[in-house]
């Protein structure tokens, strides 16, 4: 007969309290998700150090944001309501010279920052994915609010980079400070990383699954409770100086329709196909993005053509935030919409291109609402039944959660961003998947694993 299993065998990392196991003899770790803590031990010294990265990149976020709106409201009076519309109020020739100040300021600030610095790391998913996740808290911090500065004066960038960043910047550092291990601090930089996200756009549970699927890979209950706790408490801090309320609000409660179930399904092939397209761009750009002392020449005249396209096309300036609520919102001519599905990828792609650092969160996330709504609009003349709002809501999960390779992700950010989509999110997900899936078997690139740096170290050919 077999002897029951001893207090011993529960070698489980932190040890239970209890320290048998159940009448069955099965152990809890059975459970795949219940694991081990591996290398990255949940010590009380770690979680000391989720808190203070927790406050921290509150404040941080805080921070950025506040030096975000200075910006905006130096350069287009803009103090609350629709960025959009401020930037619409002035004359073409103030949106191209705000664009040229961003380009020559941006330029020169990042030409020295890297030149300075040039041994340091600034780059969070390189530092995570291929690296140790070592990052510099000086060169973080300078291209984080220089990155906060541009998109102020009208880059089409997305805003969360420079907390992203600065939240993984934090968890570098502490991790120092506290002699933590090598494992535990990369999943420090993670957590800080999907916190600084968190804490901007006030989604708590988008960040922490961020976290989780994006920069650290993985769902593990270990994982998962230092992720919420410190995008739950980055994101509490940060209600200091930024709202509560849902950043896209007053989105109406769209419902299921057999028409926009079909359309989905359909949807998600072409926006799948299209997410392969924009990813290689991304990718292209990124690394023949300009450097050395071409930057000096390249932003300024990159900055200038978007500025010019944005006399036509305010909707331009900015990370999109205004676009993608009038997509959601059901707002916007069948000819605009098309048009700015066009040009806001190229606008992003050519800013990036030029040098500059910056996010493509929003970015993505407001192409997706118009194409969601172009797609729409078109599918309507030919099954009625639902409202244009519901596609684009559609179309900014799927081409958002493909984009990033991360469906679970993206579905929580819509709907954490929007406080809806419940009614629809069986549509939502069949089309994410669907999009997801496409990019992964044709592809399988991000628009994060795209843009890291040429390594020289060999790798498997895929």
């Amino acid at each position: 007969m077999r002897k029951r299993d001893s207090a011993s065998e529960r070698q489980r990392v932190p040890q239970p309290l209890i320290k048998h196991r159940v009448a069955s003899g099965r152990g809890a770790m059975e459970q795949p998700n219940v694991t081990h803590d591996g290398e990255a031990r949940l010590t009380p010294k770690f979680w000391f150090a989720v808190l203070v990265v927790g406050v921290v990149t509150g404040l941080l976020g805080d921070l950025l944001m506040w030096t975000l709106r200075l910006v905006e409201g130096w350069a287009y009076h803009y103090h609350g309501g629709s960025y959009q519309n401020a930037v619409a109020a002035v004359s073409g020739l103030h949106r191209v010279l705000m664009l040229l100040i961003a380009g020559i300021i941006g330029a020169l600030a990042w030409y020295l920052i890297r030149r300075i610095f040039a041994g340091e790391h600034s780059e969070i998913d390189d530092a995570l994915w291929r690296g140790d996740g070592e990052l510099s808290w000086r060169r973080s911090f300078l291209t984080s609010v220089m990155s906060e500065v541009v998109i102020g004066l009208g880059a089409s960038i997305g805003r969360e980079a420079a907390p992203k960043l600065m939240g993984g910047a934090s968890g570098s550092v502490l991790s120092g400070w506290l002699s933590l291990s090598l494992a535990q601090r990369r999943l420090l930089v993670a957590c800080g990383g999907g916190a600084g996200l968190a804490a901007v756009y006030n989604v708590p549970l988008g960040g922490a699954v961020f976290t989780a699927e994006v920069l650290y890979g993985n769902f593990a209950l270990p994982v998962v409770l230092p992720a919420l706790a410190t995008s739950a408490i980055a994101t509490l801090v940060a209600r200091l100086y930024l709202p509560s309320t849902a950043t896209y609000a007053n989105i109406p409660a769209y419902h299921f329709s057999a028409s926009l179930m079909t359309w989905s399904v359909l949807a998600g092939v072409v926006i799948g196909a299209l997410a392969v397209g924009y990813v290689r761009l991304i990718g292209w750009v990124s690394y023949h993005r300009a450097s050395g002392t071409n930057l000096l020449w390249a932003m300024p005249l990159a900055f200038v053509v978007v500025g010019v396209a944005g006399i036509w096309y305010p909707q331009l300036f900015g990370n999109g935030l205004d676009m993608a609520h009038q997509s959601f919102l059901g707002i916007g001519a069948l000819g605009l919409v098309a048009a700015l599905f066009v040009l806001k990828p190229l606008a992003t792609a050519l800013i990036l291109g030029s040098g500059a650092s910056g996010g493509l969160f929003t970015p993505i996330l407001a192409t997706g609402a118009a194409l969601g709504a172009l797609l729409g609009a078109l599918w309507l003349d030919l099954w009625p039944g639902a409202p244009l709002g519901a596609f684009a809501l559609v179309g900014a999960a799927a081409l958002i959660g493909a984009s990033m390779q991360a469906p679970l992700a993206g579905l929580v950010l819509v709907m954490e961003l929007t406080h809806g989509g419940f009614s629809i999110a069986i549509p939502m997900f069949v089309a994410t998947v669907i999009a997801t899936l496409i990019v992964r078997q044709v592809d399988g690139y991000s628009i994060y694993s795209a843009r890291l740096p040429r390594d020289e170290r060999p790798v498997a050919r895929q």
